[in-house]
């Protein structure tokens, strides 16, 4: 060590300094990196276990928003058809009037005629709203497409089943009250029309209440999923995200290391001149 500094063909000083300056550099190099990128661990050699929870930990996060987006498309498809029955529940409240008038004796013949003619443009309207109540070019009020099931999360199996009540010509409802034997020809059989029309209401209704259950959970885990979102993305952080704090206290340290290095290397390679002295 004492007579290092007189081997000037190898410099063995130097060559420290050099190897210190070196290795400063590339410690340097990779805070700086993180601090480009923003993330602690940019790839499995950074932290091998590390790299892979964060991997996975983003495809669950990855996997919940999707789960958290199909929450949203089943609601839609749900409001469509919520909309369709909505519509339906108008025109058989319509209905109820009309045959409460036409089983009033105070109405004729002619004016039950009128009636029943009116009703029977209703009820072609109730199977146009059917039918028009689509998603994806499909009827979803009608037998066919009218299962569904949303994945509403990460995991296989996380699927939630909507029915929509499909229901044939002039009918309604989870039951499918059947509206086409209606008749308003006289008093006794506008009477018992009523009941019909009191049974497709409930009908009705109770598939609107169904409807209205399906919202209910799918708003519960549209909370969940977005609570879970949260949950994922900060643990994965925790893993894979750089404290900028902390690596620019450590590039500020290496940076000062690195100045000192270089000085050291320069002052070694210049400290073979000592050995002219020899000389004179």
């Amino acid at each position: 060590m004492a007579n290092d500094l007189l081997r000037i063909a190898t410099n063995i000083q130097a060559r420290r300094a050099l190897h210190s300056l070196l290795a400063v550099n590339t410690r340097l190099a990779k805070h700086q990196y993180r601090l480009s990128t923003g993330k602690r661990i940019n790839s499995a050699v950074d932290d091998s276990a590390g790299y892979a929870i964060a991997k996975e930990l983003q495809a669950r996060a990855s996997g919940l928003k999707q789960a958290l987006r199909n929450v949203g498309n089943a609601k839609n498809i749900i409001a469509i058809g919520e909309g369709g029955y909505e519509a339906q529940m108008e025109i058989l409240q319509t209905i109820k009037d009309k045959v409460v008038q036409a089983a009033d004796d105070a109405m004729d013949s002619g004016n039950r005629t009128a009636i029943g003619n009116e009703v029977n443009q209703m009820l072609a309207e109730l199977d146009d709203i059917q039918e028009q109540t689509k998603w994806n070019g499909n009827s979803i009020l009608t037998s066919g497409y009218n299962d569904f099931s949303f994945q509403v999360g990460a995991s296989a199996g996380a699927a939630l089943s909507v029915s929509f009540d499909a229901s044939a010509s002039n009918s309604v409802g989870s039951d499918g009250v059947d509206l086409s034997a209606i008749s308003l020809g006289s008093s006794a059989s506008a009477s018992a029309a009523i009941t019909t029309v009191d049974n497709a209401i409930t009908s009705l209704a109770k598939s609107m209440q169904e409807l209205g259950d399906y919202q209910m959970r799918l708003s519960s885990k549209e909370n969940m999923l977005s609570v879970s979102i949260t949950n994922t993305e900060s643990i994965r952080s925790n893993f894979e995200d750089a404290d900028f704090a902390k690596e620019q206290m450590e590039v500020l340290k290496l940076q000062i290391i690195q100045q000192t290095a270089l000085s050291m290397f320069t002052q070694a390679n210049a400290s073979a001149q000592t050995v002219l002295s020899l000389f004179r």
